[in-house]
């Protein structure tokens, strides 16, 4: 395990410039579908990024920001894909993802229907192969992915996770409920199951209990910051050489923003790692909540320095400010904050503003 760990950590130190490269070379091509590029980045290895808390999560989160830089729907699939690879590295250590395959996390619960484990057996073993029913949806990249990992519920209520392999009989997916225009190319469409075989990964609840769980949650900020970096760095090229005094102060704003962000971003990479064990809730929901608030003071400043033009002329832009607002609402506002709120009335640590002072 170490060694493989080793391994993975002197692969990715070059990994952000890569995916970079790479995802500027996808760029000059037009319209390369999302899926294609995902099994790009995955055919040169770039999927294999440092697992979070293992000493590299700052980097792990510079790749997730690179490809948001590049496309809001590919980083949907991209960083569901490596979160499903550090899910079986952390819980399901016996086997190893298999090369190319193109995984995916879905654990949003149905409304209508959702998965059940068709199972009578008094007790359901890691690794046992079980038969589920239901509907899982906000399944991004239905269409392109092999494998996902399903969070599922058994008749007496326990929570398991199970992994699929999607073209198993008795699945279908449902494109009609997915009428999104932010977003839309995500592909985030419902996946019905009738009798689908299904590997248990790990014991009931491991998937909610793990370290990771919340290391992963804080992750996806680093996706949002990177989409917000990149609005920021075209509104700055566009005000090179003028002298606008209200699309400046706009830009003021902008680099605060982004800057603030940045800064939380490393220093809460920095004590995950520090502290992999730990139950990172509290921290996860202030980096969410955070990066959040500056994703979307950085879209409400960029449109007033830059205007409608660029907005309306320009695909990668356009599709970055129309994407991120749908993407950030994985933050759930003031319901997070409520949780971090009680969170830390709780801790004696936080009521003495320790973590507050300088």
């Amino acid at each position: 395990m170490a060694a493989l760990l080793q391994e993975i950590l002197q692969r990715s130190i070059d990994v952000p410039q890569r995916i970079a490269r790479l995802l500027d070379d996808e760029m000059r091509a037009a319209d390369v579908p999302q899926g294609k590029t995902l099994r790009a980045l995955i055919a040169a290895g770039l999927d294999r990024i440092p697992l979070p808390a293992h000493g590299a999560t700052l980097m792990r989160w510079q790749c997730l920001e690179r490809v948001a830089r590049h496309d809001l729907a590919l980083t949907k699939l991209y960083e569901s894909h490596t979160d499903a690879l550090a899910i079986l590295q952390e819980i399901d250590t016996r086997r190893t993802p298999k090369p190319g395959v193109a995984y995916a996390v879905w654990a949003s619960e149905s409304r209508m229907a959702p998965l059940i484990i068709r199972e009578s057996r008094e007790r359901i073993r890691d690794n046992d192969f079980v038969i589920i029913d239901g509907c899982k949806s906000w399944c991004s990249g239905a269409h392109v992915i092999d494998a996902a990992l399903m969070t599922a519920t058994d008749v007496r209520g326990g929570r398991w996770l199970v992994e699929v392999d999607m073209s198993s009989p008795g699945i279908t997916v449902d494109e009609s409920r997915w009428q999104a225009i932010g977003m839309r190319d995500s592909a985030s469409f419902d996946v019905m199951c009738d009798g689908v075989a299904a590997r248990v990964v790990g014991h009931a609840n491991a998937y909610l209990q793990r370290p990771g769980f919340w290391h992963g949650g804080a992750g996806v900020a680093a996706c949002w910051y990177g989409a917000a970096a990149a609005i920021g760095a075209r509104v700055r090229d566009l005000q090179a050489g003028r002298d606008d005094v209200h699309a400046l102060a706009h830009l003021g704003s902008i680099d605060c923003a982004l800057t603030s962000g940045a800064a939380l971003l490393r220093t809460s990479a920095s004590a995950i790692d520090a502290t992999p064990a730990l139950d990172a809730a509290r921290l996860a929901l202030r980096v969410r909540a955070s990066i959040a608030d500056s994703a979307e003071t950085v879209i409400h400043h960029a449109s007033r320095a830059i205007g409608p033009g660029p907005l309306c002329s320009e695909p990668r832009l356009a599709h970055l400010v129309a994407d991120l607002p749908i993407f950030i609402r994985q933050c759930r506002a003031e319901h997070d904050l409520v949780a971090q709120s009680r969170a830390l009335l709780a801790d004696d640590d936080e009521m003495g503003s320790i973590a507050w002072a300088l």
